[in-house]
């Protein structure tokens, strides 16, 4: 398999951290498209945010979804990406998905204990858990509908991460219309 495998799911999850090991474990390089959307605007999320709204960032990730995507590629998306149509649809089309799902108090926890990793704005204002309860609560149904699989990302990442290579080893679903050119 060469095609790109792109996770996605709540903050907290452990996108970057499963990406970096699965990554390793497929020999695919990493990317995490938070880290490059800010690179290349040469902000924080937080001040594309502030500067240009929601709506600028998010435009702003689709635009670095696209670009980033490649075959031998781990791509670690940002937990509000599924939110367009248009990102659902490329991920699934062009790669595997992998739902990197976990409760709620999991998640709550991740973010209490590494706040500075958080490095985006409050989405409602609320206390961390009420917040992630209320979010993941809208986004559930979205990620569940982009995804090609589904793992507990509740477990240790070395665990996640074996889920994940029988997942594909398994045969995941594959992409819709792949793009040829992504996968050679």
């Amino acid at each position: 398999m060469t095609q790109p495998i792109f996770l996605i799911g709540a903050r907290g999850c452990g996108k970057t951290t499963i990406g970096r090991r699965l990554s390793e474990a497929c020999q695919y390089q990493f990317i995490d498209t938070d880290q490059i959307l800010q690179q290349r605007a040469q902000m924080t999320v937080a001040d594309i945010v502030a500067n240009e709204g929601w709506s600028g960032f998010r435009a702003r990730e689709t635009q670095t979804l696209q670009a980033v995507t490649a075959a031998q590629h781990v791509i670690a998306t940002g937990g509000g990406i599924i939110l367009a149509p248009v990102n659902r649809e490329f991920m699934r089309q062009n790669g595997v998905v992998i739902y990197l799902k976990a409760p709620v108090s999991v998640l709550a926890g991740r973010l209490e204990a590494f706040p500075e990793e958080s490095q985006r704005p409050t989405l409602t204002g609320k206390p961390i858990a009420e917040e992630v309860r209320e979010v993941l609560a809208q986004r559930d149904a979205l990620y569940r509908e982009a995804a090609h699989t589904i793992v507990d990302a509740a477990n240790e990442p070395d665990e996640v991460v074996t889920q994940i290579l029988a997942a594909l080893a398994a045969g995941s679903p594959q992409p819709a219309r792949a793009n040829s050119a992504l996968l050679r």
